[in-house]
């Protein structure tokens, strides 16, 4: 496979090398096709989507069809380095259930999501008055997966609440570049957010 997107690339690169990962959410599997082609990495992904898991088996990668709303309680304590999560936090029931599995079950958690609070999503409701779109939330309101919508403040507070410290932070813009005027203000200039963490 040739080269990732910039988001996962900030993921893999957050990666050691023949570390074990679980990756929720792991559509077709890119991710960590890349990760044991370039890392020598070992896991799974979960996935919801049969063809979605289609793809991942065509891709040689070990996937379980499951729900990630019911946990993970099929791994143990410790069972994996890094529990991977992108573009999945928000559209479960309870992201902050979710968190604490993905602390159970791995060393380190690493979760991108869409930054809710970012301007242009602030003018749609304040200017416009409907629900807001952009790069990184391209659904309309009626069709859209995402059920628990947030901004970095909100995911930086939760994690300050569950004793979860981030240990990195990047924003990119919806076009997946780096924008440097976003890093002043994150919560206001970046669309979509990647954090690597673990307990305090």
């Amino acid at each position: 496979m040739n080269g990732l997107r910039a988001d996962l690339q900030i993921v893999a690169d957050w990666i050691t090398p023949r570390a074990r990962v679980l990756d929720l959410g792991c559509g077709d599997g890119t991710l960590l096709r890349h990760l044991q082609d370039n890392q020598s990495v070992t896991g799974y992904g979960l996935e919801i989507d049969a063809e979605k898991i289609v793809h991942c088996i065509r891709n040689g990668v070990n996937v379980i069809q499951t729900d990630l709303d019911q946990g993970l309680s099929d791994f143990d304590v410790g069972s994996f380095d890094y529990v991977v999560m992108t573009q999945t936090l928000q559209a479960v029931r309870r992201p902050d259930l979710l968190l604490d599995e993905i602390l159970r079950v791995g060393r380190m958690g690493i979760v991108t999501f869409p930054n809710f609070a970012f301007w242009r999503l602030r003018y749609y409701l304040t200017v416009l008055g409907r629900m807001p779109m952009s790069g990184a939330l391209s659904y309309t309101w009626y069709e859209t997966p995402n059920i628990h919508l947030c901004s970095i403040k909100d995911f930086e507070e939760l994690c300050l609440q569950k004793g979860i410290r981030i240990l990195e932070r990047e924003v990119l813009s919806h076009d997946l570049r780096r924008p440097v005027i976003a890093g002043v203000l994150p919560n206001l200039l970046a669309e979509i957010a990647i954090y690597r963490f673990c307990r305090s």
